[in-house]
């Protein structure tokens, strides 16, 4: 009969940035290992718990012993297994009695083959596997599979014993229904009872009556909320009504890993609010921001324009009739944080951000590539290129590149690399560089991670760019390129930034010759590696595109010519979706590719103009005809931008060149007439190819 599993390990507090995973890890391969011994049905819903002090899972219709299954297997040969009078070898004897079958299942042994290959199978059936065999062989298996952050070793009651774990154990339930399931581990044997909330359980020990009852008894008596879904979304109703209270529209900071961090200390959540003094509100939001989610895990409040108010959310693992304790101890707490905070900013503010360039010369940027200092010097070469092709201020942004990495340098970073660029700005204004300067200082980061808002000035702009290309560039200068998973230095989304502002910014800038200008900052202190650099920034910029609703054909068409201004990309994409939607498109795109493999044959080079004497056949008189008429519109359209029309105007060449495949042999025996037929196809090569590769649209 089936019933219903529940499963729980109780341990010491786990650590709670990897609580949410190991919860799922391990419902999810205990799940699947139940399913995959025949325990459980494909259609099984698992449904993790997860708390500070325990890992769970409640099973849907788990069996007490898996159905039998009938399994053929593979003796050996024939050859080998019989002798010349059809009775068995001693191998094949000592082979059955491994099995647990004599001699007399011999004559119900099958042959599957024929001749050399002909062999010997055994039908038998497997008894289901009891469901305290199953699940002791699930549990082992989901522990050994948690992702765990760090293990730890620790000894059992008994006093030698070791085992290791990711924190100590002390309790173990398993329940088939009502019943307990005979199993043990980590030196623990299986029953019913589980521990409710340290403080607030109205009994320390919680005895579960039947899997189903797992989440209402621990709620009800232990006065844990197990879910750690229902958990955080409880933390979440109580953050939205506890800013509600205070009134002013304020609302709490945005911070999902923040919330799942606060989720995984608590087990019930109980949101209180505190508040500090005013005066600290004159040091930069972000720093106070940041200490508070950082080192308190508090929730700042936020007026209706983004402002921080003096006012934070605490989310508590306790509920005391009289909270006023609670928010003192917590407000005491924060006050030195934010004190720290305040000091730190006075204190860099009394040197400037120019003073401090020298000392990026002794900050070690990488081994091979020289300090900070060089790295800065670097970048204002790279900065100064862009500025320069793009008609940007030059002074501002050499100020601006020049003076970003100097907060490095201040206490404030020091203490909260985070921050870094950000108080640069701050800092910069308090230098008088004006608002130009400090905001480009503060964006040359930017992006940073996907959907991140681009610089908000051209100067930002240029002084990001030149940051990026300067990473990009020497990482792949000295050959440290990302691998697999991993990419120590960002590259991949060093790379996806500078894609992202060639394009969203429209800037009219070739990429060879963006990295070119940012090779040649370096000299001789790397390898040239932009030709394995533009193949990776298109790559990236191929999984882009695609991850944005492209197909793989129209990227590959595009970027199969590696168009040099990115922000046209966009435009060319268009044009190909309208072009394939034609009903020539597909006949002009298989005889495209037809062309391409044609002149890829020819030995030596194609003649540039097609002599009309040379024309002997109506349909290379009418293909070459219809290309001079259209070729002219759509070397217009295409010097316009207009790339969908470009394309478009191909659509007339369709009867002509399937006219000139059926009637006209290329490689004619007269050199002349091959050479100008080839020159034909030639034109009509580039003609049709300006915009995308039309071969790749070809099925």
């Amino acid at each position: 009969m089936n019933q219903n599993l529940l499963v729980e390990l109780f341990v010491e507090e786990l650590p709670p940035k990897a609580l949410k995973r190991l919860g799922e890890a391990f419902a999810g391969t205990l799940t699947d290992s139940l399913v995959a011994q025949g325990l459980a049905g494909a259609d099984a819903v698992a449904t993790p718990f997860a708390s500070p002090r325990r890992l769970a899972v409640h099973v849907t219709g788990v069996a007490a012993r898996a159905a039998d299954k009938p399994v053929s297997q593979k003796l050996m040969p024939v050859s080998v297994g019989l002798d010349a009078d059809g009775k068995p070898t001693a191998a094949l004897l000592k082979k059955l009695a491994a099995l647990g079958a004599d001699e007399s299942a011999v004559a119900g042994l099958k042959r599957v083959g024929e001749g050399k290959a002909e062999t010997l199978m055994l039908d038998s059936v497997q008894p289901g596997v009891l469901l305290a065999a199953g699940l002791q062989r699930a549990l082992e298996e989901a522990l050994a599979k948690l992702p765990i952050p760090k293990v730890m070793g620790y000894q059992l009651a008994d006093g030698w014993t070791t085992v290791n774990f990711v924190r100590p154990a002390h309790g173990l339930v398993a329940l088939h229904g009502a019943d307990v399931v005979d199993i043990a581990v980590l030196g623990l044997q299986a029953g019913r009872d589980t521990i409710g909330h340290r403080f607030e359980a109205a009994r320390p020990v919680v005895r579960l009556a039947h899997a189903d009852g797992y989440a209402d008894q621990l709620r009800d008596e232990g006065a844990v909320i197990a879910a750690f879904a229902q958990r955080r979304a409880e933390i979440v109703r109580q953050l939205a009504a506890a800013a509600g209270k205070v009134g002013g529209g304020v609302k709490p900071v945005e911070d999902d890993a923040l919330l799942d961090e606060v989720t995984a200390l608590v087990e019930r959540p109980n949101v209180l609010v505190g508040q500090f003094e005013a005066e600290f509100l004159a040091v930069p939001q972000e720093c106070l921001i940041l200490t508070m989610k950082a080192n308190q895990k508090y929730f700042p409040l936020l007026d209706t324009a983004g402002r921080l108010t003096n006012r934070f959310l605490i989310v508590s693992n306790i509920a005391p009739e009289d909270v006023s304790a609670v928010v003192g101890g917590n407000e005491r707490v924060v006050r030195p944080r934010l004190a720290d905070a305040k000091f730190f900013f006075d204190q860099d503010r009394k040197k400037s951000l120019d003073s401090r360039l020298p000392g990026l010369g002794k900050v070690v940027y990488h081994n091979r590539l020289g300090t900070q200092g060089e790295r800065v010097e670097r970048v204002r070469a790279i900065a100064a290129a862009i500025a320069a092709r793009l008609g940007v201020d030059a002074q501002a942004v050499d100020v601006a590149a020049k003076l970003a990495k100097t907060d490095l340098l201040t206490d404030m970073v020091g203490e909260f690399p985070e921050l870094q660029g950000i108080m640069g700005g701050y800092y910069a204004k308090h230098d008088g560089l004006g608002d130009i300067v400090a905001d480009a200082i503060e964006d040359h980061y930017r992006p940073r991670f996907a959907g991140d808002a681009l610089p908000r000035n051209d100067v930002g702009v240029v002084v990001a760019l030149a940051d990026k290309l300067e990473t990009l560039v020497g990482m792949f200068g000295i050959g440290q390129l990302p691998t697999g998973d991993k990419d120590p230095f960002a590259l991949r989304r060093h790379a996806l930034g500078v894609i992202r502002m060639l394009i969203e910014r429209n800037l009219d800038l070739s990429l060879d010759a963006l990295l070119r200008d940012a090779a040649a900052a370096f000299g001789p202190l790397i390898q040239d590696a932009t030709g394995a650099l533009a193949d990776f920034i298109y790559d990236r910029l191929a999984g882009s595109l695609r991850e944005q609703g492209y197909s793989a054909q129209e990227v590959e068409a595009v970027l199969a010519l590696r168009p040099q201004r990115l922000a046209d990309i966009a435009r060319r994409l268009a044009a190909v979706r309208a072009f394939a939607a034609l009903p020539e498109a597909a006949a002009l795109a298989a005889a495209n590719k037809r062309v391409g493999n044609i002149l890829k044959k020819i030995e030596g080079d194609v003649a540039d103009a097609v002599q009309a004497a040379l024309l002997v056949e109506d349909a290379e008189k009418a293909l070459a005809a219809t290309l001079a008429g259209i070729a002219p519109k759509a070397d217009a359209a295409f010097a316009s931008g207009d790339y969908t029309a470009s394309l478009q105007a191909l659509a007339a060449l369709r009867g002509p060149v399937d006219a000139f495949f059926d009637g006209v042999m290329v490689n004619a025996e007269d050199a002349a007439l091959r050479a100008n037929r080839q020159a034909l196809l030639g034109r009509l090569y580039a003609a049709m190819n300006r915009v995308a590769d039309l071969s790749r649209l070809s099925a």
